[in-house]
């Protein structure tokens, strides 16, 4: 059925040479109506795949609201093509999930593709696969061009062709791109350099906009939905994954009713019991709960590739040692006194040193198996994490207004050991002009998570 509906969309061939304009003026083409770049004048021959294009153009159906205003995503290009024009860059190739969803508002899914947006001083050029139809064209703020799979190496192609006008450097992702894919760029872009773009761009993320803290502090009040629901599952007997189902699905319906245009994808829980406390991202299992577990529930609603979370110690009954309810108090001293530390001009190796030292005091600095926080923004467990803005002892970047970190302090206390068990709180500030604003506002400690039924 797919190779019958792409072979009615393609409606003519145009030779390699003819297809470059259309990305250098602005073209308008009817829904459905497709471009190939295949070089044989032959008819179609479906047996054949020498006969078959290598590139369309999917223009099915409307362009469709996205998350972003026009206005938004004007505004992070222009920034990266002011880097381009100071860096004397002609054309970025971006091929990582939260570069390309950041410059276009579009969220691509791999499947061991290869994905690409090019931004020139002009244009910006989604470059997707022909498995996705017409939804890349659908949400991408810009122009896009489909890759086939019918002969190796067709992104390549793409990219050659829609980089064959510019002849200066093209900026790339160093830290995205595998050596092997960054060889058959070099063969595909010959005469031109690669200068790599990762780390600039990076820190274009780093201050979010109106728009970027909108859906920042929707995420964490719809992250709290996700929490609560976990704590109504939580019960002796019930197993990890049913208190993660049992969290998941309202945040996903919070999500749909704040964001009837959004795609919905991602959204998920972590419940952690006993041992597997011991790593932050550790997945659900089986394991049935017990009277006196330790447990981390951790709740991520997505939106747009945008990550938020609330995440919690909690115990089952009642905590079953003072050791255990010493230690979950430290923590929460830390995080407490972590979130008075986060203001605009302090540096994020300052905040960890100091936070080390209360650690330090009661002999557990050994037992942190993480920094203190991290950046917020485009992304998840596969994608994205803006390693300048990390509250860790190796980076010095200094907080402004506009960013957004967490402070989520954890200690890990091997089994066997009193109080054993992985404990770690976490909440969501904004820096602001003159302190931050924290737009979590799930309870924390002793007094509220000891969860009894």
């Amino acid at each position: 059925m797919m190779l019958k509906a792409l072979s009615s969309l393609v409606v003519r061939r145009v030779p390699f040479r003819k297809l470059l304009p259309r990305f250098a003026t602005s073209a308008t083409t009817t829904n459905r109506r497709c471009l190939s770049t295949a070089t044989s004048d032959s008819s179609l021959n479906p047996k054949d795949i020498r006969q078959r294009p290598r590139l369309v153009e999917l223009k099915n159906g409307s362009k469709v609201k996205t998350t972003f205003s026009k206005a938004e995503i004007n505004r992070r290009v222009t920034n990266l093509r002011q880097r381009m024009e100071k860096d004397d860059i002609s054309a970025c190739l971006l091929t990582s999930y939260h570069n390309i969803n950041y410059f276009s508002d579009f969220l691509y899914c791999s499947f061991a593709r290869s994905y690409g947006l090019v931004v020139t001083m002009d244009k910006t050029i989604n470059i997707s696969a022909t498995v996705d139809g017409g939804q890349p064209w659908r949400r991408t703020h810009g122009e896009n061009i489909a890759y086939t799979d019918w002969q190796p190496g067709n992104f390549f192609h793409a990219v050659e062709t829609v980089l064959e006008p510019y002849k200066g450097a093209i900026g790339v992702e160093f830290d995205h791109l595998t050596a092997d894919n960054f060889k058959k760029l070099e063969k595909s872009l010959t005469g031109r350099s690669l200068v790599d773009i990762s780390e600039a761009s990076m820190k274009m993320r780093l201050i979010k906009s109106p728009e970027e803290l909108f859906v920042t502090r929707e995420g964490a009040r719809i992250a709290e939905v996700g929490a609560w629901a976990c704590v109504d599952a939580i019960k002796e007997g019930v197993m990890e994954y049913e208190i993660a189902l049992a969290g998941t699905e309202p945040m996903v319906r919070e999500i749909a009713k704040t964001f009837p245009h959004d795609e919905l994808r991602n959204t998920w829980v972590w419940v952690q019991s006993g041992v597997n406390t011991d790593s932050a991202h550790h997945p659900v299992t089986t394991r049935r709960l017990m009277k006196g577990d330790i447990l981390s529930v951790n709740c991520f609603p997505m939106i747009s590739g945008y990550y938020t979370a609330v995440e919690r110690t909690m115990f089952v009954d009642h905590v079953p040692s003072d050791r255990h309810l010493e230690l979950w108090e430290i923590n929460c001293k830390v995080q407490r006194k972590g979130n008075e530390l986060i203001k605009p001009g302090i540096r994020c190796s300052d905040i960890a040193w100091e936070l080390n030292e209360i650690y330090r005091e009661h002999d557990l600095l050994n037992d942190l198996p993480i920094g203190y926080g991290h950046s917020f923004g485009i992304l998840s467990h596969y994608y994205g994490r803006e390693a300048g803005l990390e509250l860790r002892e190796d980076v010095h970047t200094i907080l402004e207004p506009g960013m957004v970190v967490s402070m989520e302090p954890m200690i890990m206390i091997p089994e066997g050991s009193p109080g054993a068990g992985g404990y770690r709180e976490h909440d969501i500030l904004i820096v602001t002009e003159d302190g931050a604003e924290n737009i979590t506002k799930f309870p924390v400690g002793p007094e509220h998570l000891v969860i009894k039924k």
